[in-house]
């Protein structure tokens, strides 16, 4: 069974490492990033996983207070529940393992609320229950923290969940339905009753679903905070790039109008370059681990490089070496704006652990196709997969605002559906029209939903900007990245989200007194 995998977890690999007790750093990359020559996103991703395990470590041993030694106790606790593989038809009778976290540390029994954070496309750890706001929160309200990995990701899925047949039950829609599930069952393992209101907590696509659980099943949540939640689905998001433009030129977090001019001139030259056949050139300024091929290694090329920008700004200030500061300080002082792509491309490589890049189209393919599981860091089939099947998302270069290349277009990206999943173009459209009408896109016409975003974060674009109603809740915070408010607080936050921390406290504060008025 699941829940008796002998594996050792990334939190506790960081535990023997902050207790001094000489275990390298570098076993922990292979739990969170491929190896050499994969996806410049993929790693940016997988990296930003282990930065966070690793702050949120850092916030545990200061609750904790024992810098020296590993605590003796974890108050969270791992577990399993079987969940139908489709909710919607019960003559199916199969199941899988969903994985999920409790932590009764500050639970004030038995009337105490409960705060659920909900899982993504991701793996989840203990972590989810045992740092971030939402565990401050509960703390100062004396909650129960759960957390529920999505399924198909991390541990909760089954040996042959990636196949085609297998990964049609993925979607956010029995995701809802898994959570109600989770609801019913932790009701039932602490005798909960309607005096115990549960608030949901997620960021980015799970912030998404926090806002729909809300919406879709009030009677079984009573609040929800949808941090950076991209709620209204797109094809071509070419609104992702526009905010990834504006930022780069941002002076409150180091960009500028000089930095952005020399990223856009930069991917002219890469651009003059490709077309006039001199790709041996870029293959050796760009250390690529093969040859590039005309026309879908030129594209994935050109992506690669533009995902070093749009990921130091999705998730500016979260690694200090790769953020909108150091980045445009470097494009700004080179001697060219080719020669500054080639040091921040150098940079980025000696920061993530490569050698080389991989630019292959094929073994990109290859790599989207695959259907090992893997039980750490981003699901990258899966994630494309619900991008096919439910949201589109496609960040493409067709606009004029964007600074890098055309080739980043629609088509070069939905062509992996079919690729890939064998879902033409005319089934993505009509999936991400769906996915609207049936949560409502920004204007969820629902209730006690604070939705949360920082301008800097590209995904703010799809996100509910603007109060809907009195408790249709939006906070706006300048100068903050993706998910920023999820961090645990700490006395460097700038006052922009220190004010919006103090904002979502005070909400739910008013929210679990009106619950208890109510009943």
């Amino acid at each position: 069974m699941p829940g008796n995998r002998d594996t050792l977890s990334v939190s506790h690999l960081l535990l023997n490492i902050m207790a001094g007790l000489w275990l390298p750093l570098l076993l922990l990359l292979p739990l969170l990033r491929e190896s050499d020559g994969t996806w410049n996103q993929r790693q940016i991703r997988n990296k930003i996983l282990q930065q966070r395990e690793i702050q949120n470590y850092k916030s545990i041993s200061r609750r904790f207070g024992v810098p020296r030694g590993v605590p003796s106790y974890l108050p969270a606790v791992e577990g399993y529940i079987t969940q139908p593989l489709d909710h919607f038809n019960r003559r199916n009778n199969g199941t899988y393992q969903q994985r999920f976290w409790i932590n009764e540390e500050f639970w004030q029994r038995p009337g105490g609320p409960v705060f659920l954070f909900i899982g993504g496309e991701s793996a989840e750890s203990e972590f989810s229950v045992l740092a971030g706001e939402h565990v401050e929160l509960a703390e100062k309200h004396g909650a129960l923290l759960v957390s529920l990995e999505h399924r198909y990701y991390g541990a909760s899925i089954n040996k042959d969940g990636l196949t085609l047949e297998a990964i049609r039950y993925l979607s956010s829609q029995q995701a809802l339905a898994d959570l109600a599930s989770f609801h019913l069952y932790i009701s039932q393992k602490y005798n909960l009753t309607q005096h115990n209101s549960w608030i949901c907590f997620g960021g980015s696509y799970p912030g998404s679903l926090s806002a729909w659980f809300r919406l879709k099943f009030p009677h079984l949540v009573y609040a929800a905070v949808a941090s950076s939640a991209p709620v209204r689905a797109e094809l071509n998001f070419k609104g992702y790039n526009k905010v990834v433009a504006f930022s780069l030129s941002d002076p409150v977090i180091g960009g500028s109008e000089q930095c952005l001019d020399r990223v856009r001139e930069s991917f002219r030259v890469v651009e003059s370059l490709l077309q006039a056949g001199n790709a041996t050139q870029l293959e050796k300024d760009f250390s690529s681990c093969n040859p590039l091929h005309a026309p879908d290694d030129y594209t994935e090329f050109v992506s690669n490089l533009a995902d070093i920008f749009m990921g130091a700004v999705q998730y500016n200030n979260e690694i200090p070496s790769s953020d909108v500061r150091k980045i445009c300080d470097t494009m700004v002082k080179a001697s060219t704006p080719y020669q500054g792509l080639k040091i921040v491309n150098s940079e980025y490589m000696d920061f993530i652990g490569i050698k080389c890049v991989e630019n292959s189209h094929e073994k990109a393919l290859e790599e989207l196709k695959k259907t090992d599981l893997k039980l750490q860091g981003v699901g990258d089939r899966q994630w494309y997969y619900q991008t096919c099947t439910e949201f589109g998302y496609y960040q493409t270069c067709e606009d004029v605002s964007c600074p890098f290349s055309p080739r980043i277009n629609l088509q070069s990206q939905l062509d992996l559906c079919i690729q890939v999943f064998q879902i033409p173009t005319d089934s993505v459209s009509q999936a991400v029209q769906f996915t609207n009408e049936y949560y409502g896109a920004d204007h969820p016409k629902s209730s006690r939903i604070i939705f949360v975003n920082g301008d800097v974060d590209p995904w703010h674009a799809l996100s509910v900007l603007k109060n809907q109603s009195r408790s249709e809740i939006a906070i706006y915070i300048n100068g903050t990245a993706h998910c920023a408010n999820m961090s645990p607080s700490h006395s460097t936050d700038p006052p922009s989200l220190q004010q919006a921390r103090k904002e979502i406290a005070m909400k739910i504060e008013e929210w679990l007194k009106s619950a208890k008025e109510v009943l």
